[in-house]
């Protein structure tokens, strides 16, 4: 079912927000300032700020993980083993491509989920979990059987440098593009750098 003009407006004005100033920083005040509304309607649609902080990831993530789990049954209809590379390659394309169907940016996603790590938000973590375990689950699931030679807790320890790597590569993606224009003269859209980014983060999860 589509959403009210209202919801639309609220969720644009607080994601632009909360990616520019952090979510501890932005008021519901300016958020219904920035769209338009009174604080009634942010109050009566999400109830709280944790509620609406939650939905602008819901907004995202649920059509990611939707695709995700598409491209995983793809994957996985295959008779060849699967590789971490194409593993990589399928969360990194499953990512880019819910995100351009709904108009996102991928910088801005990006920012908030560098923020979701970085500021105190333990309701949207437990809300993430709740919501979206069964396909993180799958996903690491297929990708751990393609590094039987890595331990466990190295195995954890590199789907945290793959998630700081992408965020900060994503959510810096303007700037980045900028200085490699200024320094090399050479041109990079988001699906150009993110393959370059599966490329060296699948080299870091086989290394020994």
């Amino acid at each position: 079912m589509a959403q009210s003009e209202t919801i639309v407006r609220i969720l644009d004005a607080a994601a632009v927000l909360f990616a520019e100033r952090g979510f501890a920083e932005t008021s519901l005040r300016t958020i219904t300032s920035t769209a338009g509304v009174n604080l009634a309607a942010v109050n009566y649609h999400f109830g709280s700020k944790k509620s609406l902080i939650q939905a602008v990831f819901a907004r995202v993530l649920e059509p990611f993980c939707l695709e995700l789990d598409r491209q995983l049954d793809v994957l996985s209809a295959r008779s060849a083993p699967l590789t971490t590379h194409q593993l990589l390659e399928c969360l990194s394309r499953s990512l880019l491509v819910s995100l351009r169907n709904q108009g996102e940016k991928p910088e801005q996603f990006m920012r908030l989920l560098g923020l979701a790590y970085s500021q105190s938000q333990e309701h949207l973590r437990q809300f993430i979990i709740a919501n979206y375990a069964p396909v993180h689950e799958r996903f690491t699931g297929l990708l751990r059987k393609t590094l039987p030679h890595i331990k466990p807790d190295v195995f954890y320890w590199r789907l945290y440098f793959m998630l700081g790597a992408s965020i900060f590569t994503l959510s810096s993606f303007d700037s980045i593009s900028a200085i490699l224009k200024k320094d090399l003269d050479k041109d990079c859209d988001v699906g150009e750098a993110a393959d370059l980014l599966v490329s060296a983060i699948s080299g870091m999860f086989a290394a020994e």
